[in-house]
């Protein structure tokens, strides 16, 4: 990704000190720009990375990373299941595995 596409409307924070551990940060939301931004996006989802700048302020930025071809889907190490063959069944079944 070249340039940064950053999301108009969608605002994080650092959680404030007397929060619990369990509050990773706080997140805003100005409804109006928002919504014109996403009226812009296509597609069925907006991946993004929280981020933080050199000046210490959190910022979502767009991920639009996508796979290089089809190659990329197969599981690593491996045939893709899907090509996977079943033994037949009329094979005959093995019972001397000590285990």
């Amino acid at each position: 990704m070249s340039d940064n596409k950053l999301i108009t409307g969608l605002f994080f924070k650092d959680k404030h000190e007397n929060a619990p551990d369990f509050v990773i940060c706080k997140g805003s939301i100005k409804v109006a720009d928002f919504a014109a931004w996403l009226a812009q996006q296509s597609g069925e989802w907006v991946n993004f990375d929280l981020k933080r700048s050199r000046e210490g302020k959190l910022y979502p930025q767009v991920d639009d990373w996508k796979p290089n071809g089809a190659a990329s889907t197969a599981p690593q190490g491996g045939t893709p299941a899907r090509q996977r063959q079943a033994p037949a069944e009329d094979a005959p079944f093995d019972d001397t595995i000590p285990f």
